[in-house]
C-alpha cells in the first residue's frame, strides 16, 4: 500500500525517531531500531522513505568478464522519488558500498537517502550535497573484490534488523527505525498525534508543573 502522500510529508516534517519507537512498541513490535553504531553522515538530515534493499556477499576477488558493480548498479539506476536505498553487507568492517558518485546518482533521481551498515567514503563530498546517508562507519575501502551484491528488492538483515522491501525506514541524529510497510499508515499517523500531545506536555513542564502531575495527566514520558 502507497503511504498518502501529505501524511508522508508530514512524517518527514514532524517526527523524530524516539516517537516512532514508542508507538512502535504499542503496537507490539519491538524489535525495530538497528544497531546504534549506524550513525548520519550529517545529524542535520532526517531521512524517511520506503526500502529497496541490496543483500551483499562477502567476496575476496573478482572473476574474469564479472562486473562486481552490476547489480549495485541497476538498484541505484531503478530507485524511484522518495525511495531508501538499504545496502546490507555480511562484513560491515571490510565492504564500503557507498560513496558520492552513488549519492549524487541516487539524488538526481529524488531518492530520500542511503542506510548501510557497511562502511562510505567521499563523506566532505556527500555532505556538502545534503543527501541523507546514515553508515556504519566511514573508510576508504571500495566494494570491489571485498563484497558483491547478490540480490536487490529482497528481505534483508541491516544493522542486526530485518528490512523488507518496502518497508519504511525513518532515520535522525538519534537512530534509525524500520517500520513494516503494514503498519507504516497506522504507525505515522499514531506518531503524529503524540507528537502534538508531548507538545502539550512540554509546554506544562516547561511553566513548572510537577513531572508527576504532567505524567499522571497525559501518561507521556
Amino acid at each position: 500500500m502507497t503511504l498518502d502522500a501529505e501524511l508522508l510529508r508530514q512524517a518527514r516534517r514532524k517526527l523524530y525517531s524516539g516517537v516512532i519507537s514508542d508507538v512502535l512498541d504499542s503496537l507490539g513490535h519491538p524489535e525495530h531500531t538497528m544497531a546504534a553504531n549506524l550513525r548520519p553522515l550529517d545529524e542535520s538530515l532526517v531521512l524517511c522513505g520506503p526500502a529497496r534493499t541490496a543483500q551483499y556477499m562477502e567476496v575476496f576477488h573478482v572473476e574474469k568478464g564479472v562486473n562486481p558493480y552490476e547489480l549495485e548498479i541497476a538498484l541505484v539506476d531503478d530507485l524511484k522519488p522518495g525511495e531508501v536505498a538499504v545496502m546490507a553487507c555480511p562484513n560491515p568492517a571490510r565492504i564500503g558500498p557507498w560513496g558520492e558518485l552513488l549519492s549524487t546518482t541516487a539524488r538526481a533521481r529524488r531518492a530520500a537517502g542511503c542506510v548501510t551498515d557497511g562502511l562510505v567514503r567521499d563523506v566532505k563530498l556527500i555532505r556538502a550535497m545534503k543527501f541523507p546517508v546514515f553508515a556504519g562507519g566511514i573508510g576508504p575501502l571500495d566494494s570491489k573484490g571485498r563484497g558483491m551484491v547478490m540480490k536487490i528488492d529482497v528481505p534483508v538483515v541491516c544493522g542486526g534488523t530485518r528490512v523488507a522491501p518496502g518497508d519504511y525506514v525513518f532515520g535522525d541524529v538519534d537512530g534509525i527505525c524500520v517500520i513494516p510497510k503494514k503498519l507504516a499508515a497506522k504507525t505515522f499517523r499514531l506518531s503524529l498525534k503524540k507528537v502534538a500531545a508531548e507538545n502539550t506536555v512540554r509546554k506544562e513542564l516547561e511553566r513548572g508543573d510537577r513531572l508527576a502531575d504532567v505524567f499522571k495527566r497525559h501518561g507521556i514520558l
